[in-house]
């Protein structure tokens, strides 16, 4: 059996097919179907060491793009993606893998593309509350189609559209609480925000945290995830910052959490501050209220409506980035830190709307195709 993945170049691409090449793994070993080959076709490896630990195969195909505004590059990058078309129609067809499974993005067009020429099966997944344009396009030749979000199920054909949640790596699926403040050095009596900026950080949630941060740790302790391209910036102002701060143990300054440090923050967390990306069904299946800041909407179409889909279960508050100012942060932590029954009532809202089997189901889904085509 051959599977072959392909997505963007971001972790909340990445991670969710790691998930499923897991459960992938985990399937196929119980049902002893023998040894399958793993291919993944994108614009970059993201976690090449990740790859080689998991044996996907890696083939690189860059494409052009589609702007919503006129530009010239868009003629470039039309014939870009015809040559990125015909690429990725030759690797596929030397793999050719018994199914595709698509996370969308524009990296994936080519070889979703490819598929539907050489009639190979294939199986599109959208995890945001309003699809992509890719994953929109390519829709009509998928066999099956899973999303995260139940409002974007009415953007594809009912027939062949379920809605599975999304797929979250076993090794970060539960929150290691036992220890958890001690393994930051922590004070398990003093509330704890934890910040997560995502794979590349977030800049102006960064800098709202940073520009707080003498308020923040009088009454809380911080972990702050801020990116690696973000972390010598960070880590030299809070340097300057918190000199001769009493406080200063309370912050605790990470480029980025790897599995271990992941769960732990989320044993630790009172609180999680985040954007809209897939860390939102992580913070759900933790089962932590959260404040939510998407990124705006002229610069991506699908945090605002991700956060607001969430954000109505009653599990988040949301706050705007063009509204996220230190004062406005500090006075919905505090609000929420205030109230304890409220926090209850998120935390038991956002364990509601967790999927934890989203990883299996589409696996399942994935080994059906491939044994039938």
């Amino acid at each position: 059996m051959r599977i072959l993945f392909t997505g963007g170049g971001t972790g909340g691409h990445f991670y969710p097919i790691v998930a499923v090449v897991e459960e992938l793994r985990r399937a196929l070993l119980t049902e002893q179907r023998g040894d399958a080959e793993f291919y993944y076709i994108s614009d970059t490896p993201y976690d090449a060491e990740k790859l080689a630990e998991l044996g996907l195969s890696y083939t690189e195909i860059r494409t052009g793009k589609l702007r919503r505004y006129f530009s010239l590059k868009n003629i470039s990058d039309f014939i870009r993606t015809g040559f990125a078309v015909l690429k990725a129609f030759i690797a596929v067809l030397r793999m050719y893998p018994s199914v595709v499974f698509s996370k969308g993005a524009y990296a994936s067009f080519p070889v979703v593309a490819a598929a539907r020429i050489l009639g190979i099966p294939v199986m599109l997944h959208e995890s945001d509350s309003k699809p992509g344009r890719v994953n929109r396009w390519t829709a009509r030749f998928a066999r099956r189609i899973a999303v995260s979000y139940p409002d974007a199920f009415v953007f594809f054909d009912k027939e062949r559209t379920a809605v599975t949640g999304n797929p979250i790596r076993s090794r970060i699926m539960q929150p290691v609480r036992a220890g958890a403040h001690e393994f930051f050095g922590l004070d398990p009596t003093v509330p704890t925000l934890v910040v997560l900026g995502g794979s590349q950080g977030a800049e102006h949630i960064n800098d709202t945290i940073v520009d707080a941060l003498s308020f923040l740790l009088e009454r809380y302790q911080v972990i702050h995830q801020v990116g690696k391209g973000n972390y010598e910036g960070a880590a030299a102002r809070v340097s300057v910052l918190l000199e001769g701060n009493e406080y200063k143990g309370r912050y605790k300054l990470f480029a980025y959490f790897d599995d271990n440090q992941m769960v732990r923050a989320a044993g630790a967390a009172t609180l999680v501050i985040s954007r809209a990306g897939s860390a939102i069904f992580e913070i759900a299946q933790w089962g932590l209220p959260s404040i939510i800041i998407p990124i705006p909407e002229s610069v991506s179409h699908d945090q605002l409506s991700n956060a607001f889909t969430y954000a109505r279960s009653g599990a988040a508050v949301v706050i705007e980035d063009e509204n996220l100012t230190p004062s406005i942060l500090l006075s919905e932590i505090e609000r929420l830190i205030a109230d304890a029954p409220l926090r209850e009532r998120m935390s038991s809202i956002a364990k509601s709307q967790a999927r934890p089997d989203a990883a299996r189901i589409i696996a399942r889904e994935l080994i059906t195709l491939a044994t039938t085509h």
